[in-house]
């Protein structure tokens, strides 16, 4: 028996916003989306080229506020083939998180307060 992972879910509270900082910070762009016949919730999958894993942000309609997301000990991880590069782009945006200089690895944190690690191809 085999299994093949295809997408993560966070649930998030604008999903305008998070496709925005999405295809600015990682360069994932949506994929397809499903929308709930009634409008109670709207799922969008967002990816790029280089796999097909996929992201799958949710919104709820009756679920306005903020995400607990309790102390965020999880995190999605990315290579870069240009970590410097990478590492600035995320600088200026302001999103870093945290830095572990040791490691050679940083981690980024989306609008609901996600965090996703940036790793350098080796």
């Amino acid at each position: 028996m085999n299994f093949k992972m295809v997408h993560e879910n966070y649930n998030v509270k604008d999903l305008g916003v998070s496709l925005k900082w999405y295809e600015e910070a990682l360069g994932l762009t949506e994929r397809r989306r499903i929308v709930a016949p009634d409008g109670s919730f709207t799922i969008c999958y967002i990816g790029n080229e280089t796999t097909p894993f996929e992201l799958e942000l949710t919104v709820l309609r009756d679920h306005p506020e903020a995400y607990d997301i309790g102390e965020a000990e999880f995190h999605l991880a990315f290579t870069t083939d240009d970590y410097e590069a990478a590492h600035a782009k995320h600088e200026q945006m302001g999103c870093i998180c945290f830095e572990n200089k040791e490691m050679g690895i940083y981690f980024i944190e989306d609008p609901d307060g996600y965090w996703l690690e940036i790793i350098p191809q080796r």
